[in-house]
């Protein structure tokens, strides 16, 4: 019973760690600049505007529920694109993306937020608006 109770203290511990250092991750790429990137995704950084990168992956859980929420905010807000790492990994390491569903607000080439994890409607806005 000893040794389980250790294991599973461990395990804990670990997931805790993954947790937190995803979230630095997060923290310290902000502010950094927008890495080059070519085709359409180049092409809206460009204009310098805002724009939220959604990266996700078809087979992850937590991008199954969030990707209907940014496909509905797709429609109001004309920012959002939506990265499918699956078909475009090299993106995705271009930006540091660590793990899926991941948010990265570029704005004037530089990257203002960087949130690894879902995000309910509510989050998604307030990142979009501020």
């Amino acid at each position: 019973m000893d040794i389980l109770f250790y294991i599973v203290m461990i395990f804990i511990g670990f997931i805790l760690f993954i947790q937190i250092y995803t979230r630095l991750q997060g923290v310290l790429k902000r502010g950094k600049p927008v890495p080059h990137v070519d085709g359409k995704i180049g092409k809206a950084l460009a204009r310098n505007t805002r724009t939220l990168l959604y990266f996700y992956t078809p087979t992850c859980s937590a991008c199954k529920v969030m990707t209907p929420i940014i496909d509905r905010l797709q429609k109001e807000f004309s920012n959002i694109l939506k990265i499918n790492l699956a078909n475009d990994l090299e993106i995705g390491k271009q930006f540091g993306v660590m793990g899926t569903p991941s948010l990265v607000l570029v704005e004037d080439q530089k990257i203002r937020s960087f949130v690894v994890g879902a995000r309910n409607e509510t989050a998604i806005r307030k990142l979009l608006e501020n």
